[in-house]
């Protein structure tokens, strides 16, 4: 419940403004409802203006994306990017391009962007971009042509000083490499303007597995600290089999769970024997497969039809890292009825307020995607540091620093929590570590 006047108020413009932007609201008000006891200790926010200007963007391109297809065919889709807010660096987010996305969920996903990154302690603004194109099924000449076209209108907004985009959901390696070059054609320069880069030309070392491996990272600490416990001898169930899935199933498997789902929009894989990450690899990262794949190849296993069913799996950890609103209420009742005590979050708001609500009553550890999952913007920003000093680190370098980065995510957020009056609450603790350290940069550098 919104309860502080000056928070009620703020978030009452909000829907006045986009009240047809449900993925906006809905993570304006879940991080309002937890900044109250901020807000309250801190009334020079309200007099700074800082809640009215964070959850309006600085800046929203939108922008006509055409290109042809390999029939000769002209396709147009729409582009977008949010520059949300820059007050502790340039902005930072992914692109993301699917058919779903739309000016609220890059909103979303901006908003969001914005206390991640604060989280991270390094110094990067947040904002998120893509397009409604979908990848999928496309040839690569096609996707190339695509990608041409949406850099060529997104680089006169861009810059490694300005805003220094990423890939998310479906925009991997291919995808940057693509842009990049045509990012580098029109500027005529050789800059860290992209992170998520080939290794050949500026990427960094464990940057495909940072978001994965930092989830596990994130939850191995919060066991540690606030239970004495740890993934050894667990059960973990796993939505999704992209990039975030597939790796935080392969680093739960080292230390010592046994991961037994991974799904995609389809369905769901039930491994009793623990889910062969190098087959997940092989169907959807080289073969760009369906995951039903999976059981024609690894005797044991099965494919059940329908993507919200793995969460009727038994477990003792769930990793929701597919995508967003993938579990209500409904089905955070059934991890809850099944065993799951652990909800730590690899996908962008992949819980609605409802399943939180569930996790909250049932004394469930739950870990907020904006904390969580902040790996792999993390080593985007160590892929920009080591872009800015022309040298790259060995993989363990990089992988020892998200470590670090994400066990001090932990105790910060916690640090936070207990500041504030609610010891313990990882999520509360999130928002208000992140949003502190924006809203006193917003304050000491005037009203912009």
């Amino acid at each position: 419940m919104l309860t502080d006047e000056y928070i009620k108020r703020v978030y009452d413009q909000v829907v006045a403004r986009d009240g047809d932007q449900p993925e906006f609201l809905q993570a304006v008000r879940e991080v309002f409802e937890t900044l109250q006891p901020v807000v309250e200790k801190h009334p020079e926010y309200e007099k700074a203006g800082v809640l009215e200007r964070i959850v309006e963007p600085e800046r929203t391109i939108k922008f006509r994306v055409a290109w042809v297809d390999d029939e000769g065919k002209v396709q147009v889709n729409r582009g977008y990017r949010i520059q949300f807010n820059s007050a502790i660096g340039p902005y930072k987010g992914g692109l993301r391009f699917h058919p779903t996305v739309t000016e609220s969920v890059v909103k979303f996903l901006g908003f969001e962007q914005i206390l991640k990154n604060s989280l991270t302690t390094l110094p990067m603004g947040g904002g998120k971009g893509g397009s409604d194109f979908n990848p999928k099924g496309k040839s690569d000449a096609e996707v190339m042509r695509f990608c041409q076209a949406f850099m060529t209108e997104l680089s006169r907004h861009i810059g490694q000083f300005t805003d220094v985009p990423a890939g998310d959901i479906n925009v991997g390696g291919r995808e940057i490499g693509y842009l990049f070059g045509q990012y580098k054609r029109i500027r005529d320069e050789y800059s860290g303007v992209l992170t998520g880069k080939g290794l050949e030309f500026g990427g960094s070392l464990a940057r495909t597995e940072a978001t994965g491996y930092g989830v596990c990272y994130y939850t191995q600490e919060a066991l540690r600290v606030l239970r004495n416990d740890s993934f050894e001898g667990k059960t973990v169930v796993i939505s999704g089999s992209g990039n975030v899935a597939t790796y935080a199933a392969q680093k739960a498997e080292q230390l010592g769970a046994k991961v037994v789902t991974v799904s995609d929009s389809n369905g769901y894989i039930y491994d009793p024997n623990g889910i062969n990450v190098e087959v997940v690899k092989q169907i959807k990262e080289v073969e760009r497969g369906r995951i039903k794949e999976y059981a024609e190849r690894v005797p044991g296993s099965e494919y059940h039809e329908g993507s919200k069913g793995v969460w009727t799996v038994k477990g003792d950890i769930a990793l929701p890292c597919a995508t967003q609103n993938e579990v209500d209420g409904e089905s955070a009742q059934k991890l809850v009825d099944n065993g799951v005590t652990v909800v730590v979050e690899g996908a962008n708001m992949p819980s609605t307020p409802e399943a939180i609500e569930v996790y909250q009553k049932n004394g469930v550890l739950y870990g907020p995607a904006k904390a969580a999952n902040a790996g792999g913007v993390a080593v985007s920003g160590l892929e920009m540091s080591q872009n800015s000093y022309r040298l790259s680190w060995t993989f363990e370098e990089v992988d020892a620093k998200l470590k670090s980065i994400m066990e001090e995510i932990v105790a910060n957020s916690l640090a936070a929590a207990k500041e504030y009056g609610h010891e313990g609450d990882l999520m509360l603790g999130a928002n208000a570590a992140g949003f502190v350290k924006v809203a006193n940069a917003m304050v000491a550098q005037g009203v912009l």
